[in-house]
């Protein structure tokens, strides 16, 4: 499912239009950014987490040429499916 089904997808279940539903899509997704960027969790209740884990700096291997790399360490998006979401998928 790609955002512009999502949207469809609300709009079937509420009573928004496709320009509200697009607006207040759009603002969870910003909403869930910013507090990322901010070092936050993002918690929702029988949803899941959102966080940032770190990664820490590691040797690497190019595989095309096989020379070794050094990759820097970073910071990655993470979601973990809260117990609710888990169960209704089994």
């Amino acid at each position: 499912m790609n955002k512009a089904e999502l949207i469809n997808a609300i709009v079937a279940k509420s009573e928004m239009s496709k320009k509200d539903a697009d607006v207040a899509l759009s603002a969870v997704i910003d909403s869930i950014k910013d507090a990322l960027k901010a070092g936050e969790k993002v918690q929702i209740v029988g949803f899941g987490t959102f966080s940032v884990k770190e990664r820490a700096a590691r040797t690497g291997k190019n595989p095309s040429t096989g020379e070794t790399i050094q990759i820097a360490a970073c910071k990655v998006p993470a979601f973990a499916a809260g117990k609710a979401l888990k169960d209704e998928i089994q």
